[in-house]
């Protein structure tokens, strides 16, 4: 007889059955309400067309339906349906019903309205990323339900309110990335809890108050975008504690104060951006100590001092933006050899020196611009910079002459050597420029011709050789530059008239010749330039009238001022005498009509030998007596001739016993 251990054993087999039936039918279950749920949402989709991109949505095998992922036991574990065209709302999707999600990704579809409260019943959720959409309202505070969560990313909707406190208490969270959003509210305190933080995007926020320096507590940290929101107050130098930062955007906040000496600490820094403020003080001087800083812009800024010589020897600079700030160095010794540098800007401050060499050897350099600063000496060569594109060195002490090996440069497509002190005459190999799209040589002391060559810069939009001491003609080649838009040629010695050429320059919206010796009228050729907007011939010797444009017309008087004599129809100018000469003749023309009738009435009278006047038979003695003189208010001499038949005698009184009544 069995042992009733031995009974109980046997029911063990039994036992494990049932669990396993009953686990079966326990899966089966879940995934038909998986299904149920997501089928139901889908049938809430506004979009009708984003059905189609489900067409493997049928059915019960979810597992293998489009974008669905599922565990060992048939449970969805992923749904990822990013940039597929959905456009609806999340309030028909049953959360709760789908215990085994891990990774939900809708990003970059048509979803609106708001984030459900119901969020917060996904309990082994990971990510969660429901970026570029249109979702509205607030963040849930159910987030902070989600406990595994490590990615939350929201970034590109229309979400408001603050940042909720809970977030900061997921210890999990790697990711948080709301940028793009209309938050508001300070950066709560409680956010250096998050220890496991390694990327923090609030940027293009409307945050506010200070930067917490409980940010100093993210020892994992690694990114972190603050731009474009309303933070104010100094960087905290607790800053300094996050050692393994790569990245910060500070951009576009109202921060003041000094830049933290914290910022030397960061040896894994390839980028920061710390432009629009309102920092004042250095640039700490070790921030490229570990050579591996790439993009460093702090523009627009109050800073002051030299140049910190670490970045003299930073070789990974890639770009480089220091302008509009009160930085002073001599510039030939505070910069090196950049091999990566492609853009560099260090205008509006107070450089002074002579242009180093070494900037020919920035093999990479595409945009160089030292404008408004003190520099003064010659221009390089910069025959090494062959990639170069942009080339402003304006509003500086610069002397001698354009380097005839500029014209080398054929990527230019900026050149400004404005307001500076060069001289002789431009040379013509600026004209192999065929890439330049802007020239601005204006405010210098360059004087001859005007190259006949720069028609070869075919694609140029603005040329400015203003304020300087060109004479002679201006050259018929301009005419050539189809794509013109602006042309500034004021305060020169320029002579003879203007080239009808130039109304060929149909594109052309801004014309300025003021302030020359050009004589002669203004071509009429210029009537057909219908994009001409703004034009100035003052303080010229140009008569006759103006051209039938527009632009002429609703110019102010100051636009022709102190000319030889430019009439038309403009502000401040007379009636040319051509038209005078016609509204007299058109007044004199009805005077003499009038007078003409009489004449011919008073000659009929006469040559009859009496007075006499036209006479019809009694027949008609009833109509209008005055039918013959009327003629739409005039009379004709041939009329008179025709009626009388040649002053016949007949239609005189005393001829015959013709009876006439006499008028």
């Amino acid at each position: 007889m069995a042992s009733k251990e031995e009974k109980a054993l046997s029911f063990i087999p039994i036992i494990l059955i049932l669990l396993l039936v009953s686990s079966a039918s326990a899966a089966t279950a879940g995934q038909e309400a998986e299904a149920e749920a997501l089928l139901n949402w889908k049938a809430n989709l506004d979009n009708s067309t984003s059905l189609s991109l489900l067409p493997s949505w049928v059915g019960n095998s979810i597992c293998n339906w489009e974008g669905i992922a599922c565990n060992n036991f048939g449970s969805i574990t992923q749904i990822n349906l990013t940039a597929s065209g959905l456009r609806g709302t999340l309030h028909a999707l049953s959360f709760s019903s789908f215990p085994s999600l891990m990774s939900l990704n809708l990003s970059h579809n048509a979803i609106f309205g708001t984030i459900p409260l119901e969020i917060g019943f996904l309990k082994r959720l990971q990510i969660l990323d429901l970026a570029g959409n249109n979702i509205n309202g607030s963040i849930p505070h159910e987030v902070g339900m989600l406990g595994n969560l490590t990615i939350l990313s929201l970034q590109q909707n229309n979400l408001s309110g603050n940042l909720p406190a809970e977030i900061c208490m997921l210890n999990s969270l790697s990711v948080i990335n709301v940028a793009f959003n209309s938050l508001m509210g300070s950066i709560p305190e409680a956010i250096g809890n998050l220890s496991s933080l390694t990327v923090l995007a609030l940027q293009l926020n409307n945050f506010s108050g200070a930067i917490p320096s409980t940010i100093g507590n993210l020892s994992s940290l690694k990114e972190m975008y603050l731009m474009g929101n309303q933070l104010i107050g100094n960087i905290p130098p607790e800053i300094g504690k996050l050692k393994f930062l790569t990245h910060l955007g500070l951009v576009d906040n109202k921060l003041n104060g000094s830049l933290p000496s914290g910022l030397n600490n960061f040896t894994f820094l390839k980028q920061l951006f710390l432009s629009n403020n309102n920092f004042s003080g250095s640039i700490p001087h070790d921030i490229c100590i570990s050579g591996v800083l790439e993009l460093f812009t702090a523009h627009n800024n109050q800073l002051t001092g030299p140049m910190p010589r670490s970045l003299r020897n930073c070789t990974s600079l890639v770009r480089l933006r220091l302008e509009r700030n009160q930085l002073t160095a001599n510039i030939a010794q505070e910069f090196g050899i950049y091999p990566k540098l492609i853009y560099v800007d260090l205008s509006y401050n107070r450089f002074y020196g002579e242009l180093s060499e070494n900037w020919e050897r920035c093999q990479n350099l595409q945009s160089l611009r030292l404008g408004n600063n003190r520099i003064f000496g010659e221009i390089p060569w910069f025959e090494g910079s062959i990639q170069l594109h942009v080339l402003d060195l304006s509003s500086n002490n610069l002397t001698g002459t354009i380097p005839k090996e500029l014209g080398k440069l054929t990527s230019l497509f900026n050149l400004n050597l404005g307001d500076n002190k060069l001289s002789g005459s431009v040379p013509s190999e600026i004209g192999l420029l065929t890439n330049l799209q802007h020239l601005n040589l204006a405010a210098n002391d360059f004087s001859g011709l005007i190259p006949e060559k720069l028609d070869g810069c075919r694609e140029l939009l603005n040329l400015n050789l203003s304020r300087n001491k060109f004479s002679e003609s201006i050259p018929l080649q301009m005419a050539s530059i189809n794509a013109l838009q602006v042309l500034d040629l004021s305060q020169n010695s320029l002579m003879s008239e203007i080239p009808p050429q130039l109304g060929n320059l149909m594109k052309l919206e801004t014309l300025n010749l003021s302030h020359n010796k050009l004589s002669g009228s203004i071509p009429s050729t210029f009537d057909n330039m219908l994009s001409l907007t703004v034009v100035d011939m003052s303080y010229n010797h140009l008569e006759g009238p103006l051209p039938n444009n527009k632009a002429f017309h609703k110019a102010l008087a100051l636009a022709f001022a102190n000319n030889t004599g430019l009439c038309g129809n403009a502000t401040g100018l007379n009636v040319c005498p051509s038209e005078t000469i016609g509204e007299k003749k058109s007044s004199k023309s009805v005077i003499f009509t009038v007078l003409l009738i009489l004449g011919i009435l008073l000659f009929v009278f006469v040559v009859t030998g009496i007075l006499c006047v036209v006479c019809y038979p009694r027949k008609v003695q009833n109509e209008d007596q005055f039918a013959i003189w009327s003629y739409d208010g005039r009379l004709e001499y041939e009329d008179i001739i025709e009626a009388t038949e040649g002053f016949n005698s007949k239609y005189c009184v005393g001829v015959g016993g013709r009876q006439c009544k006499c008028l």
